[in-house]
């Protein structure tokens, strides 16, 4: 059974869920995967809880304040994943790239295997983007800060972020109108972001928040969503990642 902990938001959760049944859908109940969501919505939001004002703070020391938070975070993220482990999952994903900050702190403390979101995103880049290639990247602050990506890409890829400006008033605020379920508005609200990516010749762009997948894709087939020649979605790597290691564990 797959461990889902959601919350992060709930939508994106949803979204993760989603994708997974439509990417996997049975003739009948019985042929769908089995998994559990864990829609765990009183985390401490991640973005919140980073005291880090650059890129690269991978092995640095963060003041005692920020320490708290970071802890306070793990500590939930813990307890999600302790009871998927006690409601015998055999591995767990998390529908939220800035919780992947935790990811290597969580992963020691939970016996269970735990599905590297930004990692899967990297495989799968490798088969669609030579090396060197320019790659757009869309995220909230907290991941762009914490480098969660530029751990993985910055060896094969050059990673490109919006702006300042464009990311404080459009990338943040389309994240939180999806968060408030506004997504049509989201959608408008997005696309200069968009717009300042391609110009900056990116042949690929991450949608490095679970939000904005919703946001971008909301009035569009989920065939047009598989088929997209610009965007990753992380969330729909992640399920096909999911679904690879569920079959696996099925036939073992």
């Amino acid at each position: 059974m797959i461990g889902i902990l959601g919350g992060m938001g709930t939508q994106a959760g949803l979204d993760f869920c989603n994708k997974l049944a439509i990417l996997y859908r049975g003739k009948i109940d019985q042929d769908y995967p089995l998994f559990l969501l864990y829609n765990k919505s009183n985390i401490p939001g991640r973005p919140e809880s980073i005291g880090i004002q650059t890129n690269n703070m991978i092995n640095q020391t963060i003041n005692t304040k920020s320490k708290k938070k970071y802890l306070a975070v793990l500590k939930s993220l813990i307890k999600g994943c302790k009871l998927l482990e006690k409601s015998n999952c055999k591995f767990i994903v998390i529908p939220c790239n800035t919780a992947h900050y935790w990811f290597d702190d969580l992963q020691k403390k939970i016996k269970l295997p735990i599905i590297s979101m930004p990692k899967e995103v990297l495989i799968y880049t490798k088969k669609k983007c030579k090396k060197n290639s320019t790659i757009g990247l869309l995220a909230t602050e907290g991941t762009l800060k914490t480098g969660v990506y530029n751990r993985f890409f910055d060896k094969n890829y050059n990673l490109i972020f919006p702006s300042n400006i464009i990311q404080k008033n459009f990338v943040n605020k389309a994240i939180k109108l999806v968060k408030m379920g506004n997504v049509k508005l989201a959608n408008k609200t997005i696309k200069p972001a968009i717009d300042y990516l391609i110009k900056k010749k990116c042949k690929k762009i991450i949608l490095g928040c679970t939000e904005l997948p919703i946001a971008i894709f909301a009035f569009k087939s989920f065939k047009e969503i598989k088929s997209s020649k610009i965007f990753l979605d992380p969330n729909l790597i992640l399920a096909n990642a999911a679904m690879l290691k569920y079959k696996n564990n099925e036939t073992n």
